[in-house]
C-alpha cells in the first residue's frame, strides 16, 4: 500500500514479479491471472488470488506492508440542515462551493433523482480528471454528478447491476445529503414535507460505486480510493464499516492515509452496533468518524383499540386506514398447529402463523424483529409490535404498523384478554416535536481497541429518520418482494445517513477557508459543536465532540492543526514497523529512530483528549496532553483556559492564559491530568476544556475510561 513509483507504466510487471519471487516459479502460466488488478494511479498494490499459506510468506517480504483478506464492508433532508443551523440562506460563497468536488464512496447513483438535476451548473472544475463508466441504466454524467466510476475486484456485485446506477437507494440518498440542489415538496407519500437539499448544494458530487447488494469489498473500496485521490475530488465521504482492526490491515484507513497525503478528508461512519460499549468502526485519526445523533422531530404512528384506548409508537407507516375497525389477534392466537419448529409464534415468526387466522387482520407480536414482513405475506392487516429492543428508530413499514412500548403493551395485552372480538386499527404516522439533540441507540460507541488514547466517534451529526433522495431502482422498503412502492425521496436511519452530514459541513467550512489543512478543518468543526445533554457521564463515547455546527466551524479562533509528519510520529508511538511506515509513505527518511518521538499521552495535536486506562483494577490517573493553536482570528485576541471535571480528576493547563498578536500565530500549552478512581463501579470521568476570548469559545472534551465488567451504558 506504498508510494507509486516515479513510472507506473510496468507495475502489473513488478507486481506479477513480486508474486514470482514469492512464492515460487513453479507456477508458470497460472500465475498471471492471479493479479487481478494492479493499484496505480494514487498509491502501489494489487489484489491476487493467494492461498492462506501463500499469503503468509508474501507478507514476510521486506517490501511488502501487509497482506489481507478482501473481506466485505457493510454499508451504515428537509429538517436537519435547519436543525444544526443551515437554513436555505445561509451564507455560502456559492463559486468555491462550485469548483469543490465531493467523493462519495458508495452503492451507485440514480442521476435521474430532481437532486441532481444541473440547471444553471458550468462545466466542472478544471483540476477534475475523472470520468464516467457507462452501464445498465446510466449513460451520462453532468454538470452536477460530474463522475460516476464502479468497481467489482470482488466479484460482490450482480451481473445485471455492473453499472454506476445505484439498485440499493443508499448511495443515492447519502449524496443527495452532501449535495443535493433543493428540491421544494419532497416527503416520503406526505411524510416530512419540505425542501429537501444537500449541505453544499453548488457542490459536484462524484461517486465511485464500489458497494453491492451483498456489501462493500476491500479491494473495491481501495479502488474506489486509488480513482478518487487521482480524479481531483476534495472531500471523501464513506458511509460503510466493519470492526476496527490494525491499520495496515485496514482498507478504509489505508486508503484515508494516501487520501490525506494530498490534502483531502475522508469522513466515515462509525457504525450501527450501539449501544454497546467498544463497537466504534474506522478509527484512524486521519479519519473523521462520525456518531448518528437527532433533530427535534420523530415518526409517531397511533392507533385505537376496539375500547376506545388510544396506543401509541413509532414506525414509518404510509398507509391511511381502508376501514374503521380491524379484528385484533395475537400470534399464538393465530400459531400453527404442530408448528414449533417453524419458529416462535409469540414473535409472528416465519412459518409460524395459519393464513387462516392472520388474513384481513391486525397482529400482536413481541420480539425485536419486523414481523410486518411476514404478516403481509399472510395477507394480514396490520402489526402491532412490542420491541425488546430500543424505539428512538422508526422502521419503514410494509403494512399498517406501530412498534409500542410495555406501557400500551400492558393496555394491548388486557384488552385482548378481556373481550372475544378484539378490534384495532393503525393510523397514518404523523410528525411530532421532540427533545433533540441526543444520540440513537443504534449508535456505535467508544472506547476504540485500535489507538486507545484517541476518543473515537469525532463528532455527531443527525442520522436518525433522514429525508433524502432516493433510486428509482429500488422500492421504497428495500426489499424486492411484493413491495411497489417506488419513490422519489425516502427515510433512512444510520451513522450511514450521519457521514454525509459531516462532509457535507467538511465542505462547507473548505469554501471558506480552501487553504485549511484537513486536521485544521476537522478541528474547526469539533471544537465548535454543540454538546449535548446526554446522560451517563461518559457521554462523549457516543457523541464525541458533540453535534456539528457548520456556521460556528467557519470562525473558530483557535484551531488544533497538523501535517503529515505529525501522523508519522504518532504512527511510531503506536508501535509500528519503522520498515512499513516508509514503506506506506514512499520515502526511506520515515524512519521511527530518527524523528522526534511523539510527546504526551496521545502524542497527537488532537482537538480531544482521552484517556484509556488498561485495567479494571487501575484508579491512579496521571497523563500529559501536550497541545499547539493556531491562531485564525482577526486582530489581537487573549483565551483564557476554564476546565471543567469531577472532583476525583485534577485538570491543570500550563500556560493558562494565550495571547496572540497575528493570524497564524501558534502558542503550544500542557493539560496534566491527576486523579483517582474513587468507586470500586465507576468506570468514566469526563471533563473539557475551553479557551475562551470575546468569542468564539474552543471546546475539547477530556475523557478518562478504564475497563468494568460492571460498567453499563
Amino acid at each position: 500500500m506504498g508510494e507509486l513509483p516515479k513510472d507506473t507504466r510496468f507495475l502489473l510487471d513488478i507486481h506479477n514479479k513480486i508474486l514470482k519471487q514469492a512464492i515460487g516459479s513453479d507456477l508458470g502460466l497460472a500465475l498471471q491471472p492471479r493479479v487481478l488488478h494492479s493499484y496505480e494511479r494514487s498509491f502501489n498494490a494489487f489484489v491476487a488470488k493467494l492461498s492462506p499459506e501463500e499469503a503468509d510468506i508474501l507478507s514476510r517480504r521486506e517490501d511488502v506492508i501487509s497482506v489481507f483478506p478482501n473481506t466485505i464492508r457493510q454499508l451504515r433532508t428537509t429538517r436537519s440542515w435547519d436543525f444544526i443551523g443551515m437554513p436555505l440562506n445561509v451564507k455560502r460563497n456559492p463559486q468555491v462551493e462550485s469548483d469543490i468536488i465531493v467523493g462519495v464512496i458508495d452503492s451507485g447513483i440514480w442521476i435521474e433523482s430532481p437532486s441532481f438535476n444541473d440547471e444553471g451548473f458550468g462545466p466542472p472544475p478544471s483540476k477534475w480528471k475523472g470520468k464516467c463508466d457507462e452501464g445498465v441504466n446510466f449513460t451520462k454524467c453532468n454538470n452536477k454528478v460530474i463522475g460516476a466510476r464502479y468497481f467489482n475486484l470482488g466479484g460482490a456485485g450482480d451481473l445485471d447491476q455492473i453499472t454506476p446506477a445505484d439498485f440499493e437507494g443508499h448511495g443515492t440518498h447519502t449524496a443527495s445529503t452532501v449535495g443535493g440542489i433543493p428540491v421544494p415538496g419532497a416527503s416520503l407519500y406526505g411524510l416530512a414535507e419540505g425542501i429537501a437539499r444537500g449541505g453544499v448544494p453548488s457542490a459536484r458530487i462524484a461517486m465511485y460505486k464500489a458497494c453491492w447488494s451483498m456489501g462493500c469489498s476491500d479491494s473495491d473500496i481501495l479502488a474506489a480510493f486509488d480513482a478518487a485521490i487521482s480524479d481531483g475530488v476534495d472531500i471523501i465521504s464513506l458511509s460503510a464499516g466493519g470492526s476496527a482492526r490494525n491499520f495496515f490491515k485496514d482498507s478504509i484507513a489505508i486508503g484515508a492515509f494516501h487520501a490525506l497525503k494530498k490534502g483531502i478528508l475522508t469522513t466515515c461512519a462509525g457504525g450501527n452496533s450501539g449501544p454497546d460499549l467498544g463497537t466504534i468502526e474506522n478509527v484512524a485519526p486521519w479519519i473523521f468518524t462520525v456518531a448518528a445523533s437527532t433533530s427535534d422531530r420523530q415518526f409517531q404512528t397511533d392507533g385505537m383499540l376496539g375500547n376506545g384506548v388510544p396506543i401509541s409508537g413509532i414506525s414509518i407507516n404510509t398507509f391511511e386506514p381502508t376501514k374503521k375497525w380491524f379484528p385484533l389477534t395475537t400470534g399464538p392466537l393465530a400459531e400453527v398447529v404442530n408448528a414449533s419448529y417453524h419458529g416462535n409464534s409469540s414473535s409472528c415468526d416465519l412459518g409460524a402463523l395459519e393464513k387462516s387466522k392472520v388474513k384481513g387482520k391486525i397482529v400482536y407480536c413481541l420480539g425485536n424483529n419486523q414481523p410486518d414482513y411476514n404478516i403481509k405475506g399472510l395477507q394480514g392487516a396490520g402489526t402491532i409490535i412490542l420491541s425488546y429492543q430500543t424505539k428512538d428508530t422508526p422502521f419503514i413499514t410494509y403494512i399498517s404498523s406501530t412498534s409500542i412500548n410495555n406501557t400500551y403493551a400492558a393496555q394491548v395485552e388486557k384488552y385482548i384478554n378481556s373481550t372475544k372480538s378484539p378490534q384495532a386499527v393503525i393510523y397514518k404516522t404523523k410528525i411530532v416535536n421532540m427533545t433533540a439533540p441526543f444520540v440513537p441507540s443504534f449508535s456505535s460507541r467508544g472506547p476504540q481497541t485500535v489507538s486507545l488514547n484517541i476518543l473515537k466517534p469525532d463528532i455527531s451529526a443527525p442520522g436518525l429518520s433522514i429525508l433524502a433522495a432516493y433510486s428509482g431502482l429500488s422500492v421504497e422498503s428495500g426489499e424486492t418482494s411484493d413491495d411497489k412502492r417506488f419513490v422519489k425521496f425516502t427515510i433512512k436511519s444510520g451513522t450511514s445517513m450521519a457521514c454525509p452530514h459531516v462532509a457535507a459541513a467538511t465542505a462547507y467550512v473548505k469554501s471558506f477557508h480552501p487553504d485549511w489543512s484537513p486536521a485544521a478543518i476537522k478541528s474547526a468543526l469539533m471544537t465548535t459543536a454543540k454538546s449535548m445533554k446526554i446522560r451517563p457521564v461518559g457521554a462523549e463515547l457516543a457523541s464525541g465532540s458533540g453535534q456539528i455546527n457548520p456556521r460556528k466551524a467557519i470562525n473558530p479562533g483557535l484551531i488544533y492543526d497538523l501535517d503529515f509528519d505529525s501522523y508519522i510520529g504518532y504512527i511510531c508511538k503506536e508501535g509500528y514497523n519503522s520498515t512499513n511506515i516508509a514503506l506506506l509513505t514512499g520515502s526511506k527518511k520515515y524512519n521511527c529512530s530518527s524523528i522526534p518521538k511523539a510527546k504526551g499521552a496521545d502524542g497527537l495535536n488532537y482537538p480531544s483528549m482521552h484517556l484509556q486506562l488498561q485495567h479494571a483494577n487501575e484508579s491512579d490517573i496521571s497523563a500529559i496532553f501536550y497541545r499547539t493553536v493556531t491562531y485564525v482570528g482577526n486582530g489581537k485576541a487573549v483565551y483564557k483556559a476554564k476546565v471543567r471535571g469531577p472532583n476525583c480528576l485534577s485538570i491543570k493547563v500550563v500556560p493558562n492564559i494565550l495571547s496572540f498578536s497575528k493570524v497564524n500565530e501558534k502558542k503550544s500549552f500542557r493539560v496534566e491530568l491527576k486523579g483517582k478512581f474513587i468507586r470500586k463501579k465507576s468506570w468514566v470521568l469526563s471533563g473539557s476544556l475551553v479557551w475562551g476570548g470575546k468569542i468564539p469559545y474552543v471546546k475539547s472534551p477530556i475523557l478518562v475510561y478504564r475497563p468494568s465488567w460492571d460498567s453499563v451504558y
